[in-house]
Order: C-alpha cells, then sequence, then structure tokens
C-alpha cells in the first residue's frame, strides 16, 4: 500500500490521547505524521524547560498550555489533521465525553493510579475503544525489552512494564520516544485493519 493510501485511509478516523508529557506528545507527533485526521489531546499542564528533555515541545513554547503548544506543532507538520485540544484534568466522568466518537485511545500518564482509572473508565463507559497503555520506559539501553502486548481485544501495554521513574532512574527521550512510538504504531494497526 502506498503512502498516499495510507494517509487517506488513516484521515477517516479519530483519536484520542490522554496525556501531553512525554508518550502524549511524541504519539501524537507520530500520528499526525502518519496522516490520522483527528488527534483529540486532553492535559491541563504547561510546558517547562524541564519538559525539553522528552517531551515534543521548543523553548519558544514554555509557558504555553501543552495542548495548544502540541496543537501548534502538529500544525505546523501537518496542517490537514484537526487538532481538538481540552485543558482538562481528566477524571471518570470528563473521559467518556472527551473522547467520545475516537476510534483508539492512548494512555499517556505518569500517574499509575491515573492509568488505573483511565483503563477501568474506558472498559466500563466506552466499551470496545481500543486503549494503548505506556508502562515502563525510565532509564535509558536494554531496548530490546520494550514490547508491546495485547492483553485482550481492547488493551495494549507498551514498554518493560517493570523499570519505574526515579531520580536515579529518570525518563530520557530515547526509550520515552521508542514506547511513544511503538504506541502510535499499535494504533495505525489497529486503524488500517477497519473497513
Amino acid at each position: 500500500m502506498r503512502i498516499s493510501e495510507v494517509k487517506s485511509h488513516l484521515s477517516r478516523f479519530r483519536v484520542g490521547v490522554a496525556g501531553a508529557g512525554g508518550l502524549g506528545s511524541n504519539c501524537a507527533v507520530s500520528l499526525a505524521r502518519s496522516g490520522v485526521g483527528t488527534i483529540v489531546i486532553s492535559d491541563f499542564d504547561v510546558v517547562e524547560v524541564l519538559n525539553l528533555n522528552r517531551q515534543y515541545y521548543f523553548l519558544n513554547q514554555v509557558g504555553l498550555m501543552k495542548t495548544e503548544a502540541l496543537k501548534e506543532t502538529i500544525s505546523n507538520i501537518n496542517s490537514e489533521v484537526t487538532v481538538i485540544a481540552h485543558q482538562k484534568q481528566l477524571d471518570r466522568y470528563n473521559i467518556p465525553e472527551i473522547f467520545a466518537g475516537c476510534n483508539v485511545i492512548v494512555e499517556a500518564f505518569d500517574s499509575s493510579e491515573m492509568k488505573e482509572m483511565l483503563i477501568e473508565t474506558v472498559q466500563e463507559k466506552i466499551p470496545g475503544i481500543p486503549l494503548i497503555v505506556g508502562s515502563g520506559m525510565a532509564g535509558f539501553g536494554n531496548t530490546n525489552e520494550l514490547v508491546c502486548r495485547k492483553i485482550d481485544n481492547t488493551l495494549y501495554v507498551c514498554g518493560d512494564e517493570s523499570s519505574e521513574v526515579s531520580d536515579d532512574h529518570p525518563p530520557l527521550a530515547s526509550r520515552v520516544a521508542i514506547v511513544a512510538n511503538m504506541q502510535a504504531n499499535i494504533v495505525i494497526e489497529i486503524l488500517m485493519n477497519i473497513k
């Protein structure tokens, strides 16, 4: 299949991205470059200088809401992508509304509690929608340990599922971007299999 055919097919779909940090910003950019038609992003944080080591932002975007900065970046990459930006902290009540109509949702939180809440909410309130979760990407090296695992028909996990972030084991751009792109790749695979 030619790239023009892939982009034409992907342009029909809507993907939700829950969080616009390291995973979310990198994954959203990959989805935009691939031609996904609509990307719905929700995050309530602003871009800080400390984010630039692993998140897809630039020095001139420091101080902007992450969703607005990411919308600007995506527009500069592919102006045909529609970005719907929500400056909200996600919870059990607003997730179904914010991600209504999405064909796939990507989880991109730092907190394990937020990850768990999103998984439970999507499975309970919008069942049948595939959810791609990131887990275990701290540090560097050990690339072969980063994998994607299908848990069931709608839940996938990308990462090594064990490396916890800490002061001595920080998340670095290389592994974060690999996992984010693994998530994007699973999204594309799911969407390309929809006729």
